[in-house]
């Protein structure tokens, strides 16, 4: 039942309110001042405030200003005898629902009471999603006990809290856009956008029209002006991945940004004020990058302040069953499936993989697994032939999920079943001998 808070310091006034309120199917809380009020509010959660204006210990426009600085979630009514503009005013600034006349707009109460109900649940579905965000994103869902994983989530706790530019580094797939919202998560800018960019997604032109944005009639197509992303990230924070594909001329108006905070949008002549804070992440060597004169050296220098190298997967493994594990709970429920375990040899299976794609590698493995398992355990028998032999794939860098790797799959199958006679086999596949030989050969099947 909700609660509804009512403070009055005419006890006849206060009762007849009530039972109002009560008749409503609200449960109601009574206060004579605003000492009492505070009391109520510390012991009994409320859902909604009802208060006069003129109180013996204190003005209830002043008192809407302390509810919403002390219980943010919760929405205040204001009444008042005599009505006036300027505390009406100064009560919705103050955080007040609304601000009414008692007497004249008594059958507004119910309904405001209801409406303010609403927002109140909003305000709090509001912040229960930003808390799942804040948890979904935090160090802590970051999953793997691994000396190698802990020290650099350690590396990126310190980190946090500062605005200093981050450079991260690591294989494709190790989780680098996972831990860079850690950091914005961790940091005082967590209530601001974090937003992504990949910097290998576009050609140089459309690149910097995303980065930086563009004015109406700057290029063809350009109908109207739009925001780039460093103008959407304002106060919070941006994420440049793979940022040594960046094109040369772009880098130099990056380095514009982390010198001086702006930039200029194409088709402009004045220039644009940012405050962001730049999360860059790469899988290349850029010291060799500025070798071979592809990467600016005081570029370089401007992102790489504190860098975070991110282990491979092959140099944690004992966080493998973890992951595997969640992953299988996530897919699972995806495809509204019941899996209760990983088989040990499944496990070991995966623990004996290079796993050259990383985590990303392992994701997909493990997605492939659960939509081939019928059962409530995940076995070796879901789980790419040339993960189970050891290779990575051979010749042909196959996805779990290509045609490429079922055939082989299935070829294998066939040759371990006729024992390795390809004349058999190639009967029963209904291909040629030569067929048969060259597939041999192009997957590295054991025959």
């Amino acid at each position: 039942m909700k609660k509804v808070l009512i403070i009055d310091d005419e006890a006849k006034l206060r009762g007849l309110i009530a039972r109002v309120i009560t008749l409503e199917g609200f449960e109601v809380v009574e206060a004579g001042d605003i000492k009492s009020a505070l009391k109520k509010l510390e012991q009994i959660e409320i859902d909604v405030v009802l208060c006069d204006v003129k109180l013996p210990d204190g003005n209830g426009v002043d008192f809407a200003k302390t509810v919403r600085e002390k219980y943010p979630l919760l929405e205040t009514i204001l009444l008042t005898a005599y009505g006036n503009i300027p505390d009406g005013v100064q009560a919705i600034k103050n955080g007040a629902f609304d601000y009414i006349t008692k007497g004249d707009d008594n059958n507004k109460i119910i309904p405001l009471i209801y409406r303010a109900l609403e927002k109140s649940e909003l305000n709090k579905r509001v912040v229960s999603l930003e808390k799942q965000l804040g948890q979904k994103h935090s160090f802590d869902a970051i999953i793997g006990k691994s000396k190698q994983l802990q020290a650099c989530i350690a590396l990126a706790r310190r980190v946090a809290p500062t605005d200093t530019t981050v450079l991260l580094l690591g294989e494709t797939g190790t989780g680098k856009e996972v831990f860079a919202q850690s950091i914005h998560q961790a940091s005082n800018r967590s209530k601001k956008p974090f937003v992504a960019i990949n910097c290998s997604a576009f050609g140089k032109d459309l690149m910097e029209s995303e980065m930086f944005g563009h004015r109406a009639g700057s290029f063809t197509g350009a109908n109207k002006d739009k925001k780039g992303l460093f103008e959407e990230a304002n106060h919070g924070t941006i994420f440049l991945d793979e940022v040594g594909e960046l094109a040369l001329e772009l880098q130099a108006k990056l380095l514009r940004v982390l010198e001086s905070g702006e930039f200029i949008k194409i088709g402009d002549t004045t220039p644009t004020k940012v405050n962001v804070r730049i999360i860059a992440a790469t899988n290349r060597d850029l010291q060799k990058q500025i070798a071979s004169g592809d990467f600016r050296s005081d570029l370089y220098y401007r992102i790489s302040v504190f860098q975070i190298t991110i282990p491979t997967l092959r140099e944690r493994i004992a966080d493998i069953e973890a992951l595997a594990q969640s992953f299988a709970a996530q897919y699972a429920l995806k495809a509204n499936k019941r899996i209760e375990s990983l088989s040990p040899e499944f496990i070991a299976a995966l623990e004996n993989n290079p796993w050259n794609g990383n985590i990303r590698e392992l994701k997909n493995v493990i997605e492939r697994s659960v939509i081939l398992t019928d059962g409530p355990q995940l076995d070796v028998e879901s789980l790419p032939l040339e993960l189970l032999l050891g290779k990575t794939t051979g010749s042909k860098n196959l996805s779990a999920f290509s045609l490429a790797s079922v055939e082989k799959l299935h070829l294998q199958k066939v040759l371990n079943y006729t024992n390795g006679n390809k004349a058999e086999a190639a009967r029963l596949l209904e291909i040629g001998i030569a067929t048969l030989y060259r597939k041999i050969e192009e997957y590295k099947l054991q025959a």
